[in-house]
């Protein structure tokens, strides 16, 4: 199955293009006061390795506006500076090198304080995201409109408004806390304009109930091509939000998928501890080596003989586990015992002796 992406502005925010026909970004934001250097840049570089290409900081002040300056030095993803209440962090945190600006227009609705933000992004030829909650969105027309409603009317509104300014860098979020919402709002504003849409559902929780949201939500929208950076907002670790992100694009065919990890849910038939083994292979797969190895590698993990000689014969790589050792298989075929103990490390250096060199930009 082939996804038909919706047709959008391709927009770009420092190194980073997407709209159009280029592939989904991941985004996502620090949880660090911005202005406390060290630790939002070490948060920031912790982002890349994870595989972010977007992040977005919280300037709640002047010092916030001030410290994107010496961040940008030194670190090399884009910056989107997340503006609320006051319009004069915009222009400052424009001054200071910012990427792109989010403005939300729930909070910043003066016609001469927006005038002011558009002429400043002008200036310095940066975009602007529209950036919606429901939480914090305005009415407009009816008192029961639905949030859906509220959401894409308000959303239509700012747009008409930036507009008028002769100013089209535009980027839109509408995000609600519920996912029936949230993708009723997006279909809604994929039709009603062409900027480019990044998806979110807003204040979705722990990593628990939230990844479940992001992912119906999110993998609905994709699924319909619509959708071109993405967030998923957990009260959690940043780190966590791109690792998920991650998953969904991989899930959907829309990112590389590097080296996949396929193992079974273990059962009673189960006679060693699969879930200690395949969470240490996860965490040295999630390393950047392994998420842009080229070819694309296939390794299925198997706790019993159910299912584990079919599986482990259909994967690049596989193991079909016994008691407290595996037949380990490379395509299709059987070619050494493995103890539980030695597994990780056999399946490693079976991996790295597959790398090829493949394209020079394998895309995350």
């Amino acid at each position: 199955m082939e996804i038909k992406k919706r047709k959008s502005k391709i927009i770009k925010i420092g190194n980073c293009l997407f709209g159009g026909a280029n592939p989904v970004a991941i985004q996502s934001m620090t949880k660090t006061k911005t202005s406390d250097l060290a630790h939002t840049i070490r948060q920031i570089n912790m982002l890349e390795a994870a595989g972010c290409q977007i992040v977005r900081l919280a300037i709640k002040d002047p010092l916030d506006a001030a410290a994107l300056k010496k961040i940008k030095s030194r670190v090399k993803l884009p910056l989107v500076a997340d503006i609320h209440f006051d319009y004069r962090l915009a222009i400052a945190a424009i001054e200071n090198g910012a990427d792109k600006i989010r403005l939300n227009p729930g909070n910043i609705d003066n016609p001469a304080q927006i005038r002011a933000v558009v002429d400043a992004l002008k200036a310095a030829k940066i975009p602007l995201r529209i950036g919606l909650n429901s939480g914090s969105v305005k009415d407009l027309g009816s008192r029961k409109s639905s949030m859906t409603d509220k959401l894409v009317a308000s959303c239509l509104d700012y747009i008409g408004r930036i507009e008028k300014l002769k100013f089209t860098n535009l980027v839109i979020s509408l995000k609600a806390n519920n996912v029936l919402d949230t993708v009723e709002a997006y279909r809604k504003v994929a039709k009603a304009c062409s900027y480019p849409l990044h998806l979110g559902v807003t204040a979705c929780g722990s990593a628990y109930k939230g990844i479940i949201k992001s992912s119906i939500a999110l993998g609905t929208l994709l699924l319909e091509g619509i959708g071109d950076t993405i967030r998923v907002s957990l009260t959690e670790d940043p780190v966590e939000e791109v690792r998920a992100a991650r998953g969904i694009l991989e899930s959907l065919g829309l990112a590389h998928p590097g080296v996949q990890v396929i193992s079974c849910p273990t059962c009673g038939r189960c006679e060693l501890n699969l879930v200690s083994i395949v969470k240490d292979l996860e965490s040295i797969l999630a390393a950047k080596t392994y998420r842009q190895f080229y070819p694309p590698l296939r390794v299925a993990v198997m706790g019993c003989v159910v299912n584990g000689p079919g599986e482990a014969r259909e994967a690049d790589l596989g193991i079909a586990f016994g008691r407290n050792s595996g037949i380990l298989f490379s395509r299709g075929k059987m070619i050494s015992k493995v103890s539980a103990g030695d597994c990780v490390q056999a399946l490693l250096r079976q991996i790295n002796s597959r790398r090829k060199h493949g394209p020079a930009n394998v895309k995350r």
